[in-house]
């Protein structure tokens, strides 16, 4: 009986712990969006910072 309870209980702790993963890893996910605006702006300074390094590659 006790051999049972155990791998019961065993089961529970996978099962949980594999909800309890995916639910972290959603909120995570669903945290972490950045909004157009943010991209909008991180594109601009990458194309910003290619063309300063150009022209000062170009200098030397």
């Amino acid at each position: 009986m006790a051999d049972t309870f155990s791998d019961g209980l065993w089961a529970f702790v996978v099962i949980g712990g594999f909800i309890i993963l995916g639910l972290a890893i959603a909120f995570a996910k669903l945290r972490n969006r950045s909004s157009p605006e943010a991209k909008r702006r991180t594109e601009e300074a990458t194309a910003d910072l290619y063309v300063r390094e150009e022209a000062e590659r170009r200098r030397s």
